[in-house]
């Protein structure tokens, strides 16, 4: 029969064995997570610099972070407005108003709003991203189609178009006309 001290021997080897096993686990672990952790961060900040990029942009031509972070000085703001209402890149649509020109957008926007226009002059009805793409004889491919619908949707949410069915755009009421947006 085996002495009381062998089978704490005994036990205290079988303890330690597992602790150490139980240590190893537990470091491959950390390590799996600080990698972890690392890509996460990596991911947060990509969607923070996305979201950025993103973000509305207001008649300033300002960002949403950029509205908030800095306030405008005294008059800024009224000579802002009086100022001519030309887009100055690609991306930014000014809000809808009665009385601001179509010239206010870029170019490719304008092609937008003057095909929807002559559709509405012959009382057609809404157009797709993809008869867009066939009206400005692009390839109907994705890419030039989701271009399209990007730009379509940026100019519904700036109250230019409507989209009264999922994928069908309209002028919205109020834009009408060649010259303008009254």
């Amino acid at each position: 029969m085996p002495s009381v001290m062998g089978l704490l021997e005994q036990r205290e080897v079988a303890a330690r064995r597992r602790v150490d096993g139980l240590r190893e686990a537990a470091d491959r672990i950390q390590a799996e997570l600080a990698v972890a952790e690392r890509e996460w961060q990596e991911w947060a900040i990509a969607r923070s610099r996305v979201g950025e990029v993103l973000a509305p942009v207001d008649e300033l031509g300002q960002g949403h972070a950029q509205a908030v972070g800095t306030a405008p000085a005294m008059g800024q703001a009224e000579e802002t407005s009086s100022a001519p209402t030309a887009a100055k890149s690609k991306s930014q649509v000014p809000v809808w108003r009665a009385g601001l020109a179509r010239s206010a957008l870029s170019v490719d926007y304008q092609r937008i709003l003057e095909v929807l226009a002559d559709r509405s002059r012959l009382h057609q009805g809404p157009l797709t991203c993809q008869e867009m793409a066939a009206a400005f004889g692009m390839d109907v491919v994705p890419a030039r189609v989701e271009a399209l619908r990007s730009k379509a949707k940026r100019l519904v949410a700036r109250g230019w178009l409507a989209e009264q069915q999922p994928g069908r755009f309209t002028l919205a009421q109020g834009v009408a006309g060649p010259g303008g947006g009254s």
